[in-house]
C-alpha cells in the first residue's frame, strides 16, 4: 500500500487541521494506520493510530484534542487536530502496519510511510 499526507499549514495557536492519508494500491481496511510526528531536532513520536477493526489510540499530549478517523468509500484516514499549541508544530506522517494492536506505538512496525506534510502552529 501507497500512503500520501496532506492537509498541513500554518495556524495560529487554538486554531484547527485536519490532515489525510490517502492510500493506494490497497485498501485502508486491511491495515492500521498510525500517526507520527517529528519537531525539528527530536526523534518521531507517536501520535495516533486507526485499527483496522475500528480501534483507535492516542499519545496522551494529544488525548481530548485529536481525533483519528476513516473514510473506507475514500481510502483515506483522517487527522482532526483542535486547539492545537505550538508544540504540535511538526512534521506529520502517516504509515501502515499489520503489527499486534499493542505495539502500534512502535514506529519500527510499519511497513510503508507517506510523505511528511507540515504543520506550523504559530502566531
Amino acid at each position: 500500500v501507497q500512503l500520501q499526507a496532506s492537509g498541513g499549514g500554518l495556524v495560529q495557536p487554538g486554531g484547527s487541521l485536519t490532515l489525510a492519508c490517502a492510500a493506494s494500491g490497497g485498501t485502508v481496511r486491511r491495515y492500521t494506520i498510525g500517526w507520527f510526528r517529528q519537531a525539528p531536532g527530536k526523534g518521531r513520536e507517536f501520535v495516533a493510530a486507526f485499527g483496522w477493526s475500528g480501534n483507535t489510540k492516542y499519545a496522551d499530549p494529544v488525548k481530548a484534542r485529536f481525533t483519528v478517523s476513516r473514510d473506507s468509500a475514500k481510502n483515506t484516514v483522517y487527522l482532526q487536530m483542535n486547539s492545537l499549541k505550538v508544540e504540535d508544530t511538526a512534521a506529520y506522517y502517516c504509515a501502515a502496519t499489520t503489527v499486534i494492536w499493542g505495539r502500534v506505538t512502535e514506529d519500527e512496525h510499519y511497513i510503508s510511510w507517506g510523505q511528511g506534510t507540515q504543520v506550523t502552529v504559530s502566531s
